[in-house]
This record gives structure tokens, C-alpha cells and sequence, in this order.
């Protein structure tokens, strides 16, 4: 059986399918698994990527579920290891991405790293240590405005160095510019100087090929996804050969798409997706004063279309809508209505309506939902935008094909798109 090379601990569920998507598209056969497995594996892939819930959960819980994720991954053979984190860098204000990558390079012996959470492809770039996104800096983005992880600062070195032990410096544009060569020299003049982890600029793709070649020999990288494009090329003696790693057996069934993310993307994608399917809006203090009359009825405008294509229920909203609903309910309840109902939908639908093809938007969405329907792993296949994936399932009773689209990603018509790409 196939070793796995590369092992990743993603911080959430959509980034998890984010970085499994570059990897095969870069010609890595890949498996995720849903939390951390009780079992060794069994397939044969060249990486495998251990999706945890852990961007919001308190620190020392997001750090003991990485190191037994890591642990995990060393028993399967992985030789190096990459904590994939968002392309906006966002997790809660005592880390965890900080916390994390301390105690991974602490269980790894290691003593340098780097950070790099650019995606250029879905305009998430880094120049001169500041995060952009979408054309401007991430805390203009509509990221200050994110429910559960507000990013009100765009400087990566302050934002990490506020998080970790390590100290924190950078590498330009202008030093990637220069090539791989230039990269290694000042990983080491920095390592050198007793910096820890070094933030790295990527303002186009070629960055990060420069990038991931200079962390060839790197025991532990952390990014964004966009770093997965370049790691494959280091190890090209070692692929399965071309057009083999995203190949997806064909799945029946009904169609439906999940939402509840509340970021500017996802709501431009529901705008377009109102246009073409029966839809359903779960406003959450509706939720608190009749979950379970709310839940029918929206299982019954499912039922109602679904013989005819997707149906779309969502329960994202407006900024202004969220910190209405946060202020009558607390943060905490009001994201927790919006998850056990999007949870209790996909189950219903899956074992009582007959769907089998599932489209979910938003990473604690799609948590609730691969937890409710017993996802233990997805074999990933092709990408429908940058970092957005088909999958399928196993662990469930029957496979699925489902997309775990987070927020941020996916263009305007991504939700209408996405089934002319099923086999």
C-alpha cells in the first residue's frame, strides 16, 4: 500500500476540503478525514488531510486535538506536515493559529516555520506582511464584520506575533521575486537570527511555487491552501501518474444546497441562487421562537421541489440581520440555533427526502452537517472554483457526493455551476 507523503491538520471542515483540493489538482491522490480516525488507513493516496472544528474552540482545546491529529498522521508514515489554516487568517482573539503551530513544532523538534495564508487565485494576496483580500485590506474586506472571528487587523506579523512564542518576522515579495535560492537564504538568516516563524508575501501563484520549493525540507509548514499548489512538484517521482487523483464515482439522487455562512461571497452566490431554485430563508430568531415549526417548514418546501432540481434553504443574513439576532440571543445561541437546524435539515433530507448530491456553504455549517450525517472521511475530486471541491463519502450508509464550500470562496453563480460539474 501507498505511504501517504504530506499530512494536514485543517482547522476546519471547508479548509479541509480547500487544501485537499490543491493537492489533487496538483496530481496527489488525497483523503480527509473527519476528525481525527480510531483506525490506520487503508487507501492508497499520497496525502491525507485530518479536518478538525478547532478555529473556535478555546485554545488548549484547539491544541491537544491538533497533537493527537499530528500523532495520528506520524503513524500513518507522513514525512512532512502542513496546520492549514483560512486564507483570512482568522480564528478567535487568544489564537489558535499562534497555539497551534507552537505546539507542533514543539512535538516536531523543529525550530522554523513559516505562514503564509495567500490564495491568489480567489484574491487572497500578502504584501509587505499585510493580508488582502479581495483587492483590499482584510479588515475593509467585510471579514471585520465575521460573526464568530472579526479580523480588524491586516498586519500578519502583529496579528501572529500576538499568538505565539516564537518570534515572528517576514519574507518580501522581493526576496520570492529572486527566487528559490533567495528564499532559502533568508529562511536561514532569519533562523539564524532566532526567529521562529517567518510570515511569507505571495502576491501571484509563482510566489507560492517559489515558496514550496525553498520548504522542501521544512518538517512543518502552515498556510492558507495556496501553499498545497507548489508542495506536489517536490515530489513529482513519487505521483501516480496524470489524471488519476480526481477521479469520483457517479452518484444519483435528489439535490439541495445548505447555507450559513454570512459572508459577502456566499450572499452574492444566494442572490444568484434565488434566481434559479425554490428557496427558503431560517431567520434565527424565528429559530429560538418555533425551531421545530420552522425546521417542517422548510422540509416541506423541499419535498414540494425537489423532484424538479436543487432547492436552496439558507439562514444567512445580513450583518446587520446577524447582530440583531446576536443581540436578542447571545453570539454563542444564535450560531448554535443556525448549526443544529442546518444539522437536523441535512439529516432529514438525506434519510427521508431521498437527497444524495449536497451542496453546504459556510465552514461551522458544514461541521454541523458532516457531523449529523456520520461523515467519517471524503475522497476528493474536482474542484468547481479554486479551493472548492466535489467529494464523496464514506462512513455515511450510503455514499453522497457533497461540496463543503466555505464562505468566502466560490464565485457569483457558484451555486448554480456546481451540478454541471457531477459526473
Amino acid at each position: 500500500m501507498t505511504m501517504p507523503i504530506i499530512g494536514c491538520i485543517a482547522d476546519d471542515f471547508t479548509g479541509a476540503t480547500d487544501v485537499a483540493s490543491m493537492l489533487v489538482s496538483a496530481g496527489m491522490r488525497t483523503l480527509q478525514t473527519i476528525g481525527v480516525p480510531t483506525t490506520p488507513l487503508d487507501d492508497d493516496v499520497e496525502a491525507v488531510v485530518v479536518a478538525l472544528k478547532s478555529r473556535t474552540l478555546p485554545a488548549d482545546e484547539a491544541v491537544s486535538q491538533s497533537l493527537e491529529a499530528l500523532a495520528w498522521l506520524q503513524a500513518q508514515g507522513c514525512e512532512q506536515f502542513y496546520f492549514k489554516y483560512c486564507s483570512t487568517f482568522d480564528s478567535t482573539p487568544a489564537g489558535n493559529i499562534g497555539p497551534v503551530t507552537d505546539a507542533l513544532m514543539t512535538s516536531l523538534g523543529t525550530d522554523f516555520t513559516v505562514a503564509c495564508p495567500a490564495l491568489p487565485a480567489n484574491q487572497r494576496t500578502v504584501y509587505n506582511g499585510y493580508l488582502f483580500a479581495g483587492g483590499v485590506p482584510l479588515n475593509e474586506s467585510g471579514m471585520q464584520d465575521h460573526p464568530l472571528t472579526p479580523m480588524t487587523d491586516a498586519n500578519l506579523v502583529r496579528v501572529l506575533g500576538a499568538q505565539t512564542h516564537q518570534r515572528v518576522d517576514l519574507i518580501y515579495y522581493a526576496t520570492l521575486n529572486e527566487g528559490v535560492e533567495a528564499v532559502e537564504a533568508r529562511m536561514q538568516a532569519l533562523r539564524s537570527a532566532g526567529v521562529g516563524i517567518a510570515v511569507c508575501d505571495a502576491i501571484d501563484t509563482q510566489h507560492l511555487h517559489t515558496l514550496a520549493r525553498a520548504c522542501r525540507h521544512l518538517p512543518l509548514v502552515t498556510a492558507g491552501s495556496g501553499l498545497a499548489l507548489g508542495l506536489p512538484a517536490n515530489l513529482t517521482d513519487r505521483l501516480p501518474a496524470a489524471g488519476q487523483a480526481d477521479a469520483l464515482p457517479a452518484i444519483a439522487g435528489r439535490e439541495a444546497i445548505l447555507s450559513g455562512s454570512c459572508s459577502r461571497a456566499t450572499l452574492a452566490q444566494l442572490e444568484h441562487a434565488r434566481e434559479h431554485y425554490p428557496s427558503h430563508y431560517l431567520d434565527a430568531l424565528a429559530l429560538a421562537d418555533d425551531f421545530e415549526g420552522v425546521i417542517a417548514a422548510a422540509l416541506a418546501l423541499a419535498e414540494e421541489h425537489l423532484d424538479r432540481g436543487p432547492v436552496l434553504l439558507y439562514a444567512s443574513a445580513s450583518p446587520e440581520d446577524v447582530r440583531r439576532a446576536q443581540e436578542a440571543l447571545g453570539v454563542a445561541e444564535a450560531g448554535a440555533l443556525v448549526e443544529r437546524a442546518m444539522a437536523e435539515i441535512a439529516q432529514s433530507l438525506v434519510e427521508h427526502h431521498g437527497v444524495r448530491r449536497l451542496l453546504v456553504a459556510g465552514g461551522e455549517t458544514s461541521g454541523a452537517v458532516v457531523n449529523a450525517l456520520g461523515v467519517q472521511g471524503l475522497r476528493i475530486g474536482p474542484s468547481i472554483d479554486p479551493g472548492v471541491p466535489w467529494t464523496t463519502t464514506f462512513g455515511t450508509p450510503a455514499p453522497l457526493a457533497l461540496t463543503l464550500k466555505s464562505g468566502n470562496f466560490g464565485t457569483r453563480d457558484f451555486m448554480t455551476k456546481a451540478w454541471r460539474m457531477l459526473p
